[in-house]
């Protein structure tokens, strides 16, 4: 057995040696492991000092799940955001009180008969678009300080507010023994165990809980990317290195501006600059990325509609002056 996957009632895990590990690693989180015990078990085998995860998979939920170290952690709320794929698989005719194979599960409704792909097609496109929904009694979401998911295992409900979710494509890859398998891509915030249910509800059969849920795509970032932490167990320090991906790599849709060394210093200073590139993408109002003359990643910054560029979230002192002089004379 792997040493550090999690047991029953997994403890925490310590390194006496601490890094400042900078990156983000795409990680394929295994069965029955939280995100914070994957968090744990990752930060571990990195000896890292900081991390941090954007945003949670149920312990029954496998894939992507990426992590943020150090300086990463920063600038993970912009992933928390970020468009969802997931491949699910739904027992239609049957409820279960996690919206998942964990719960109670009972027959919804009989189904003299099943459900044809065609009539699947037809209901699923309902789902695609705009839409609402309440997130389940057992998720993560906070009430008064708790999750959810605390009230849900004493029994108790929890009013919650419907919210809104966009619901890109649905396709089906197979359709047997009242199994519906598909394929979701959704907005962030979409509980796909909600989802089921409704679908359920939707053709007829009374509801549907999950059997199977694997997230394969955040953002720009897919599960083939990804890495194992029984893999990485056995990595030695270099090999485990080149798992990261840059600090800026899920900030690539943004325009960037490369700053001079004057320029960059000011900023970093708190001093507003003029935007040195004042044509195309990088002069429209918003967030930026910002480099140094030697492409160095500083952080983000936002083009004003008077064509300044103020500082908005950078890295430590000890990276932005890395490349950078500690005085200058010049003016902006």
């Amino acid at each position: 057995m792997n040493r550090l996957l999690p047991q029953e009632k997994p403890t925490r895990l310590i390194k006496a040696n601490k890094h400042n590990i900078n990156g983000v690693l795409l990680l394929d989180k295994h069965y029955g492991v939280s995100s914070n015990k994957a968090i744990q078990i990752a930060k571990y085998i990195f000896s890292a000092a900081k991390c941090g995860h954007t945003g949670t998979l149920d312990p029954v939920a496998t894939g992507l799940l990426p992590i943020c170290f150090g300086e990463a952690t920063k600038f993970s709320f912009m992933l928390l955001s970020a468009d969802k794929t997931y491949e699910a698989r739904m027992k239609l005719g049957f409820l279960s009180s996690t919206g998942d194979a964990e719960g109670e599960i009972h027959s919804s409704a009989l189904i003299n008969n099943e459900p044809n792909r065609h009539e699947c097609e037809q209901t699923l496109q309902r789902f695609i678009g705009k839409n609402t929904q309440i997130p389940p009694m057992y998720s993560a979401l906070k009430h008064q300080g708790k999750p959810l998911y605390a009230y849900a295992r004493k029994g108790e409900i929890v009013e919650r507010k419907a919210r809104d979710i966009v619901i890109h494509d649905i396709k089906i890859k197979s359709l047997a023994h009242n199994e519906l398998h598909v394929i979701i891509r959704c907005s962030s915030g979409t509980y796909i165990r909600t989802l089921a249910e409704d679908i359920g509800k939707a053709l007829g059969c009374g509801g549907a809980y999950l059997t199977f849920l694997r997230r394969t795509a955040i953002g720009e970032f897919s599960l083939e990317q990804a890495h194992r932490l029984m893999d990485m167990e056995t990595m030695n320090a270099e090999t485990l290195k080149a798992c990261l991906l840059p600090i800026d790599s899920f900030l690539t849709a943004m325009p960037s501006v490369i700053l001079d060394k004057t320029k960059a210093l000011h900023l970093i200073q708190g001093r507003i600059v003029s935007n040195p590139q004042q044509n195309g993408n990088a002069s429209e109002i918003g967030l930026i990325r910002l480099y140094s003359e030697t492409k160095q990643f500083l952080g983000l910054g936002e083009v004003t509609a008077e064509q300044t560029i103020v500082a908005k979230r950078l890295l430590s002192n000890d990276y932005l002056y890395r490349d950078l002089p500690q005085e200058t004379s010049s003016q902006d």
